[in-house]
């Protein structure tokens, strides 16, 4: 059967529309592609010098000839200097220079500092936030919009004017060089409510109201009704608040004096002092102190993509 000429044309405008899109398509890939390697080149770099042994750092080829070196003296335990002992055996492994770093300086103690820090300033932004969401989002009151809008408005505030009159009130507290002073500081943010708001006003009013005549009260709506629903803001907010206390440096440097206390940032700062020359100890620390943030990352991935979607950033 003949095609009219308003089919024909109809069909090759289609067929155009669908050749640009392919276009712009390819051009977007190669665009994201050349981004992705550009990121990704560093990392890679950082990880062949980390495998190196200290001779081959500056040999500017990128796969690692040999791997680096460590001592181990006669009772098995590694030994972080590099000079030959009598007695000792010299192990090569593609660990060395992790382990070298890990016993050069206290890394058991910034990790388990650190490890602190994140975890409790994660599940009290998590608590805090969640609570002042459901506040802002879900509840009428006298003044709400007007009090959120001035909570926002904290955020425009750097925390270099604030840093000092809290230093002092937190001197006056007894505080400072303890980990409560980098933990109470970061409980609660403003940057949080106003994510987890923005995703609870999508949320169908509907339920609350079905769940009200079936005699639910406001907490058993949050915890049943709110929360099941918005696990991917949730895990967004809780990647984004432990990357942060993970690689917060300028609180901790200010508040932390003793080395029972320092933070993995602050002992990252130490080690490249005292190591700074030797880039394959620096590379390896670095590495080292990546770990918790990779896998925070890759375990939330899915829910951070699925919550940067469905976010929006409009309200009642």
């Amino acid at each position: 059967m003949a095609r009219t000429k308003e089919e024909f044309y109809g069909q090759s405008l289609v067929e155009e529309k669908r050749k640009k899109e392919m276009i712009s398509n390819l051009i977007a890939y190669i665009i994201l592609s050349i981004g992705a390697f550009t990121m990704i080149i560093p990392f890679l770099w950082t990880i062949a010098t980390s495998l190196k042994d200290p001779a081959d750092v500056y040999d500017g080829r990128f796969i690692p000839q040999r791997f680096a070196y460590i001592y181990i003296d006669k009772s098995g335990s590694f030994v972080s200097g590099s000079t030959y002992r009598e007695g000792y055996k010299e192990v090569r492994a593609w660990w060395a220079n992790f382990v070298k770093a890990w016993i050069s300086v206290p890394f058991d103690k910034y990790y388990r500092n650190s490890l602190i820090v994140a975890t409790v300033t994660t599940l009290g932004q998590l608590i805090t936030c969640t609570l002042a969401a459901y506040a802002f989002a879900r509840l009428r009151w006298f003044g709400r919009d007007a009090i959120f809008l001035l909570y926002l408005g904290t955020l425009m505030i750097p925390f270099t004017v604030t840093m000092i009159p809290v230093y002092i009130l937190f001197k006056y507290l007894g505080l400072v060089n303890t980990l409560t002073a980098v933990i109470l500081i970061a409980l609660f943010s403003a940057f949080g409510t106003f994510l987890l708001r923005q995703f609870f006003v999508s949320i169908p009013y509907d339920l609350e109201e079905a769940a009200f005549i079936d005699g639910a009260n406001r907490l058993q709506i949050l915890w049943h009704v709110i929360i099941p629903l918005s696990k991917g803001a949730l895990a967004t907010l809780g990647t984004f608040t432990f990357l942060f206390q993970w690689n917060d440096f300028l609180w901790p440097l200010v508040v932390l004096n003793s080395e029972e206390v320092k933070t993995i940032p602050i002992g990252l700062t130490a080690f490249q002092s005292a190591y700074g020359a030797q880039w394959e100890l620096v590379m390896a620390a670095s590495l080292i102190a990546l770990i918790p943030v990779v896998i925070i990352y890759i375990f939330n991935q899915r829910f951070f993509t699925e919550s940067i979607m469905l976010t929006g950033f409009g309200g009642r």
